[in-house]
């Protein structure tokens, strides 16, 4: 068997966590988290406060944030036999085209996750509410399932009364009332509701902070990639070029598009905010081969050796040991250096995942 390429190894993306460094709760305030500063070019690492983001930004920045909405994607219901099943709906709102059945009632075939103490039969009619209700069709991999969602009235009303937010599963708690509000962005749309896991890297803007980055001559876009469960899916490969990346549906609309392509044009800077609004930068321009409205999945994996062609900087939080995202901060601003910005986070108390600290890649 040949030797894997070090960049393309995924033994070489691991590092030890202890579980105490795993956020389980968002910081006081939004912007009171911590933040990293690498510079791409020298490896530097400075340890700085988030609310001080508009200080080390680069000059002229285009910012381009993810406005995706997290739903209540999860919901509990009983089974014919009487026993309890757990639903975690995966496939986006705006992806569900549904049929009008008898009775008022709407039909779609989604994906979702099933979860029961004796795995549900195909067929079997699970009731979550009384207006909300599914049928098991066909397995899959790691307890998917491929189900028939019924339903009457407004899918999205019917969930946000019923379901509950779908915290990571790294955060072993339920979630509560503070999550409904603290796993949003500030800047989240009520129209581009569906994903079913926060763009976290933006969890940490304030209004006032935007505001800051405003005043200080930079420029705000935004994106929409409704996250779904594959953005915690393990990579299973010990070569990752041998990974098969889940797809997600992305949207750059017009003006998007065209402030990438003036600050191209000038020289500036466009800093993805977040892993998400990379993808959908990159997955735009592979899918469209150009830089222009987009509507679309993409199933884009970022390794290292990949040269991007939309996004030169990022802000990200600290992501999972051998994940894909990881690899996709590494392709950016090299392994080794981030592994060593990782292992400097750890030394002076950084946070990590969803609710944890942030870093500025530049």
């Amino acid at each position: 068997m040949s030797k894997i390429p070090a960049q393309y190894d995924l033994k070489n993306y691991h590092f030890e966590l202890p579980e105490d460094r795993i956020a389980q709760q968002p910081a006081q305030r939004r912007d009171a988290s911590k933040l990293m500063v690498l510079d791409k070019d020298t490896g530097r690492c400075t340890a700085a406060d988030f609310k001080d983001l508009p200080d080390y930004l680069p000059e002229g920045a285009l910012l381009v944030a993810n406005n995706s909405r997290v739903i209540p994607a999860r919901v509990f219901g009983t089974k014919p036999t009487g026993g309890k099943v757990e639903f975690l709906l995966l496939t986006p709102l705006p992806r569900i085209i549904s049929a009008e059945g008898a009775s008022g009632w709407k039909k779609a075939r989604v994906q979702g996750l099933l979860r029961a103490s004796k795995s549900p039969k195909a067929r079997d009619l699970i009731t979550f509410s009384d207006d909300f209700r599914l049928v098991p069709k066909e397995r899959g991999d790691f307890g998917k399932w491929v189900v028939d969602i019924e339903w009457r009235g407004d899918l999205e009303a019917v969930l946000g009364r019923i379901g509950c937010l779908p915290l990571p599963p790294y955060i072993t708690r339920p979630s509560d009332e503070n999550d409904a509000e603290r796993y949003q962005t500030v800047y989240c749309r009520d129209d581009k509701a569906g994903s079913m896991a926060a763009p976290t890297a933006g969890l940490h803007f304030t209004p006032d902070v935007r505001e800051r980055i405003k005043s200080a001559g930079h420029e705000w876009a935004e994106v929409t990639l409704y996250v779904g469960y594959g953005t915690f899916s393990p990579v299973r490969e010990r070569d990752i070029r041998n990974h098969v990346m889940h797809s997600e549906y992305i949207e750059v609309p017009a003006e998007t598009a065209e402030a990438v392509r003036r600050a191209k044009a000038e020289g500036r800077p466009v800093l993805a905010v977040g892993t998400t609004s990379a993808r959908t930068l990159e997955g735009m321009f592979r899918e469209a081969g150009d830089i222009k409205e987009f509507k679309g999945e993409t199933d884009i994996f970022i390794t290292p050796g990949y040269e991007f062609n939309v996004v030169e900087c990022m802000l990200t939080n600290f992501h999972l040991p051998e994940s894909s995202l990881i690899i996709m901060v590494s392709a950016l601003a090299g392994r080794e250096p981030v592994m060593d910005a990782y292992k400097d986070a750890l030394k002076h108390g950084f946070r990590f995942f969803s609710y944890g600290d942030a870093m500025l890649i530049r």
